[in-house]
C-alpha cells in the first residue's frame, strides 16, 4: 500500500522523531498497537493488523485512507 510506503517505507521500526509515531502504520501513540498483540514493537504482521483495523474504523477502506492522506500536505492519516 503506497500509504505505508509514504508513512514508514514499510519499516517496522520506523519512528517519527518529532511526534513519536511508530511502526509501519505510524501509530500515535505507538502503544495503541498493543491492542493487536504483545509483539507490536517488533512484529510487522501485528503492526499491519492494527493498521488495517485503524483504517477500517477511521476511513472505511484503504482507498478512503489513501484519499485522505493524499489530500493533506504534509501527508498524514
Amino acid at each position: 500500500m503506497s500509504l505505508w510506503i509514504g508513512e514508514s517505507d514499510w519499516r517496522w521500526d520506523a519512528t517519527n522523531s518529532s511526534s513519536g509515531a511508530y511502526g509501519i502504520p505510524q501509530s500515535l501513540p505507538a502503544s495503541k498497537m498493543a491492542t493487536a498483540g504483545p509483539d507490536w514493537k517488533t512484529n510487522p504482521v501485528t503492526q499491519m493488523q492494527w493498521g488495517m483495523d485503524y483504517i477500517k474504523a477511521s476511513y472505511g477502506t484503504p482507498c478512503g485512507a489513501k484519499s485522505f492522506w493524499d489530500s493533506n500536505n504534509p501527508h498524514w492519516y
